[in-house]
């Protein structure tokens, strides 16, 4: 039998509302990762404790920087990419999600949109007790460079904006409340 950080790893991952099944199995080193059933041989370094150097070996050994910083509310993470951030909840297994009408990824409760990393609120794109759906945009932080648009993580009100245009905001400060 295979040690435990030998054994494969199969996780359920939603990323703006769309959920993936991702399977991580060690080998020799690398880690074959199988997403939604396409699947890529991957070598993972450390940079240190939140950014990952990440390089696709069978795809002409292509590099990718990842930052993982976690944001607020449990579960969810800000995935910085060269592309810009996303924000993703892991769990560990299917059916983890909850959904509502239309089978769209909900949460329960008040929930805050915190800024992923630190940076200029250049728009705030709702205001005080819009209606606003999973997904819609809230608010554009501007760092390093590229522009953010962060999104409601489920259909609701806005309770509280937290911020104005130009404010400077630190990782992890809670910018929108969404209920």
């Amino acid at each position: 039998m295979a040690a435990p950080s030998e054994m494969p790893m199969e996780l359920q991952v939603n990323v703006n509302g769309r959920v993936r099944t991702v399977r991580i199995e060690p080998r020799d080193g690398l880690f074959r990762v199988t997403v939604d059933g396409e699947t890529r041989l991957i070598d993972a370094a450390a940079i240190d404790d939140t950014t990952f150097s990440l390089v696709g070996i069978d795809h002409g050994h292509r590099s990718e920087e990842v930052g993982l910083g976690e944001i607020g509310q449990s579960g969810e993470l800000a995935v910085h990419l060269s592309g810009g951030v996303v924000v993703a909840r892991v769990s560990s297994g299917p059916g983890r999600f909850g959904r509502g009408a239309g089978g769209t990824p909900q949460t329960a409760g008040r929930q805050q949109v915190v800024a992923p990393m630190p940076g200029k609120v250049v728009k705030v794109l709702v205001k005080e007790g819009d209606s606003v759906r999973v997904r819609q945009g809230l608010v554009v932080v501007e760092a390093m460079k590229m522009e953010n648009e962060l999104r409601s993580p489920k259909d609701g009100r806005v309770a509280r904006v937290l911020v104005d245009e130009g404010t400077l905001v630190e990782s992890g400060r809670p910018l929108v409340e969404v209920e």
